[in-house]
């Protein structure tokens, strides 16, 4: 066992006995902490739950695969469900959606988790160190542990973990909220929403070997981000992703000269 799992398990040891409950969202960061708690479960039960929110900014497969990842590690889960366009700043993309959001989601999740000592989140170090993370706000406001963060945890440090504990795919991209593809001021709707994931659905079969790929939504234009080396594989299917994503109600297509760079709207 490394230095850093036994660091992780030994943070969550004095609180086993009163619960915990982990905001799982089945990425790789939460999905270590997920495998550490079936870890300590090992050694003695105790009360924990994986909850993962449903609601209509992710895309539709996350759920079932976070459902999947928890079964097979002997984690109780559960699915909650929550609606973030209910929510004025939300459903306008307002510059503070992200925050409001989180704020929303996390109140949710802290009245499922009652009766649990913890309600902890992925939230890793790297994240914390990051410029524009509004919704970390939220997390504070309501009382959410992040063990990575207290730990110090990075990104890198997490994939290791993941590795270390024979997660799949620990080194897979991250799957930020189908909201960060429109630019703030353009209302979201579930329509919208659907429309992205399934143009991006589009590009990844299209595009398998492409790590990280984005589509950002222009109303009827659709810009494509991915890292400048990956720029030829884009162009050579060039007429099979205008086949697909015309259909969507994209006019226009266009590869962005600037590449793939994460939070472009930001």
């Amino acid at each position: 066992m490394t230095p850093d799992l036994a660091r992780l398990l030994d943070w969550f040891r004095p609180h086993a006995a009163g619960g915990v409950a982990l905001a799982y969202s089945g990425g790789i960061d939460s999905a270590v902490l997920l495998a550490a708690l079936a870890t300590l479960r090992h050694e003695s039960d105790f009360p924990c739950v994986a909850l993962t929110l449903s609601t209509p900014l992710q895309r539709c497969a996350e759920v079932d695969e976070a459902r999947v990842l928890a079964e097979g590690l002997g984690v109780p889960w559960r699915k909650i469900e929550a609606n973030p366009l209910a929510e004025p700043a939300v459903a306008t993309n307002a510059p503070d959606r992200c925050y409001a959001c989180k704020r929303l989601i996390m109140a949710r999740l802290r009245e499922v988790a009652q009766g649990f000592t913890l309600l902890i989140d992925g939230t890793n170090a790297d994240d914390r160190r990051a410029t524009n993370r509004p919704g970390l706000r939220a997390l504070d406001e309501l009382g959410v542990r992040s063990p990575l963060v207290e730990l110090g945890l990075t990104k890198a440090t997490v994939r290791a973990l993941a590795r270390e504990l024979d997660l799949p795919a620990p080194d897979r991209p991250a799957t930020p909220c189908l909201a960060t593809r429109f630019p703030y001021g353009t209302p979201l709707t579930e329509a919208r929403l659907r429309r992205i994931e399934t143009a991006e659905n589009c590009l990844r079969a299209l595009l398998p070997t492409i790590r990280d790929l984005r589509l950002r939504d222009h109303g009827d234009l659709a810009r494509i981000e991915v890292p400048a080396a990956d720029f030829p594989l884009v162009l050579d299917r060039r007429e099979a992703i205008l086949t697909a994503l015309r259909p969507l109600g994209y006019r226009f297509v266009t590869l962005d000269l600037a590449a793939f760079r994460s939070g472009s709207f930001d």
